[in-house]
C-alpha cells in the first residue's frame, strides 16, 4: 500500500515533463507534504496504540512496511 501522497508523486513523475519548472515545483511540494503526512500517520499511530499491555513496533518498521518505503 502506498499513501496518497507517494501515489501523487509518482504520478507527476510519470506524467508531467519533469525538464519543466512548474512540474519540478510540484515535486518538491509533494515531497515537503509526505513528510507531513508522515508525522500524520505517526500521531495517528501514537494515539491508537495500547502502548502499556500489548508491546508495539516502532513506529518507523511500521511505516515503512505498511507503505513500503525507506526511510528519506
Amino acid at each position: 500500500m502506498k499513501t496518497s501522497m507517494q501515489e501523487l508523486l509518482e504520478w507527476v513523475r510519470a506524467t508531467l515533463p519533469m525538464d519543466l519548472d512548474t512540474p519540478q515545483m510540484i515535486e518538491q511540494k509533494i515531497e515537503t507534504m509526505l513528510k507531513k503526512e508522515k508525522e500524520q500517520i505517526m500521531d495517528a499511530y501514537m494515539e491508537g496504540g495500547d502502548w502499556e499491555s500489548l508491546p508495539q513496533p516502532r513506529f518507523d518498521n511500521y511505516y515503512n512496511a505498511t507503505f513500503k518505503t525507506k526511510e528519506r
